[in-house]
């Protein structure tokens, strides 16, 4: 069953500027995780694993917008090609929930510290998704939606974990021209194409979850599958474990 662990840290949805408002309440409400868990397709397998993490998907922009801003954007990493898990992959900035950490808030807001030097302070905390089981491994995290409408300068603040951080503008995410949808035995999933990267995997099917259930989707499904191995070795991922 999916459930949203106890956290001390303020959620303030009442905080989100108007265009992230219908986002805040449907990510809030039960059946979170199963959105995502059918966007991830069959790559998905139940874990009962203790060990949990937390992503922080951080958007910024106009804080008067009614409806999506032009100056709409949300923080992405790339992870280093070097490390040993998920490698070279294109990800939310977050990791393990630690002892210290009073829950899946508290760990997103200090891995997005550690990782790209956003501040917690600056960052409103909006939702909290439902526990979902992530890939063949099957390690539960909980995404964390947030908003800052001043984040200041991120960077790759841990190389040895990423080597670029940036915020991408929601009007290239949602862009058809640079999505599309690969396949690798069997398995099919949604990407896009950012400057060179490719988003594939558990962050793909977050941002795809993200922008249909925001009502911000436009018609992108025209094109043929790409082979996953092909899009990758074509990529700046620098991913190859497993493939």
């Amino acid at each position: 069953m999916s459930e949203t662990p106890e956290m001390s840290a303020m959620l303030q949805p009442e905080r989100a500027p108007q265009w992230l408002d219908p986002l805040t309440h449907k990510l809030s409400a039960p059946g979170s995780a199963s959105l995502v868990t059918k966007m991830q397709g069959h790559m998905r397998f139940a874990s009962q694993k203790s060990k949990r993490a937390a992503v922080l998907m951080c958007f910024t922009g106009d804080p008067e917008a009614a409806t999506l801003p032009d100056d709409a954007e949300i923080l992405i990493t790339h992870r280093t090609p070097s490390l040993r898990n998920h490698s070279g992959q294109m990800a939310f900035p977050g990791g393990k929930v630690d002892r210290q950490d009073s829950g899946p808030i508290d760990a997103a807001l200090r891995e997005a510290r550690e990782e790209t030097g956003l501040q917690p302070e600056r960052v409103v905390p909006l939702a909290v998704l439902e526990t979902i089981a992530v890939g063949p491994s099957g390690n539960p995290v909980n995404p964390v939606l947030a908003y800052a409408q001043e984040p200041g300068e991120v960077w790759s603040a841990s190389p040895n974990e990423n080597d670029d951080v940036f915020f991408v503008p929601l009007s290239h995410l949602i862009n058809p021209d640079n999505r599309f949808r690969v396949t690798r035995l069997g398995w099919s999933g949604p990407a896009f194409e950012l400057h060179g990267y490719v988003v594939w995997g558990f962050t793909a099917s977050l941002l795809s979850v993200m922008i249909r259930e925001a009502g911000w989707e436009e018609p992108w499904e025209h094109k043929d599958a790409v082979d996953l191995r092909h899009a990758l070795r074509s990529s700046r991922n620098g991913e190859g474990h497993g493939f």
